[in-house]
This record gives structure tokens, sequence and C-alpha cells, in this order.
């Protein structure tokens, strides 16, 4: 509970994918360049939904991500991935909160606390890995509230969306939850 209001963490269902979709889609240019996001990468959406159906189809452990929902009174205020999974050792996460109103009042915090819980026992791994941006102060001090511990700075393509940026990486192992 943050501020009296009531935040919960699970898995995305195939039937909520699009407000990932919808999030990317919609954002304006400057955003998503807060977020390291070119574009010019997002899939089509119908394409980007076809992919996320073909992975919610199979196994936790054959997945190449996991998508996690936040939700506060039923209603989403945010999500996180997982990609880069090696099943029993490590993966890397995202975060996003949905409106700008949300930010700054500790739901993604909290939100990423849950995540990391759900992630360490749906996926069995030991360390969690974060790369936001390394301009984008908002999710570097989530991260840090969050109990994460600073790794390094350095450039790098955090994935398939993004341009080649300066990140800092976090880290969160299993024995701190």
């Amino acid at each position: 509970m943050v501020g009296g209001v009531n935040l919960s963490v699970r898995e995305m269902q195939l039937d909520e994918v699009d407000l990932v979709i919808d999030y990317f889609h919609s954002a304006a240019p400057e955003f998503l360049e807060t977020l390291g996001v070119d574009p010019t990468r997002l899939p089509d959406p119908v394409a980007w939904r076809g992919l996320f159906a073909d992975e919610l189809e199979r196994p936790v452990e054959t997945r190449g991500r996991l998508l996690v929902i936040w939700e506060s009174q039923g209603d989403p205020v945010g999500f996180s991935s997982a990609d880069k999974i090696v099943i029993g050792a490590e993966a890397y996460m995202h975060l996003h909160v949905l409106e700008p109103d949300n930010r700054r009042h500790g739901i993604g915090t909290e939100c990423v606390r849950q995540t990391a819980r759900l992630y360490f026992d749906a996926l069995r791994v030991q360390r969690l890995f974060c790369e936001p941006n390394a301009f984008n102060i908002a999710p570097n001090r989530t991260l840090q509230r969050a109990g994460f511990t600073y790794v390094k700075t350095h450039m790098t393509v955090p994935n398939r969306l993004n341009f080649h940026q300066p990140v800092t990486r976090w880290m969160f192992e299993q024995s701190e939850v």
C-alpha cells in the first residue's frame, strides 16, 4: 500500500497486451527519447500483438519475455517486462508507470519490489538487472529506492526498441528479497 492505495502486480494476460502497445505507439517522440526508444523500431501493432500471443502460449520457462501488469484498485497503473532471461540465473527487467500524474508517489518503487518477487519466483532467477537510460532520472531513483544496487554506467543498446545510449545498470539479488 502506498499513500492509502492498494497496489498489486501479476502476470499480464493476452487481452491486456494492448496496454503495452498503446503506451509506446501513442507516446510523444520526446518521451520515447527519454526512454531511449527509437520510434522507428516499434513493431506494427498487429504484428506486436501476435508476438505477445505467441509468447503467452508457451510455458514461462521457454519464453523470451515475461509481462507483468501493475494495478491500483483494479485499474492498470503501469507494467514491467523481463527479457534476456536465463532461467535459474538472471533476467533484465523494464518498468513503466503509465500516467505522469502517478509518478513521484512511490507507486513505481512498490511495484518494482513486488515485481522483483514475482520474477524471482516465476523465473527462478538469482539476479535481476535493469538498465534505464542514464539521463532518465525517474527510473534510476525508483530502482535505488526499491533496493537495487548500482553496478555501472555504460553505452549499449538495451533491447531491440532502443538506440545506442548510456544506461545505468542496477542489480537486485534474490537473497535481498
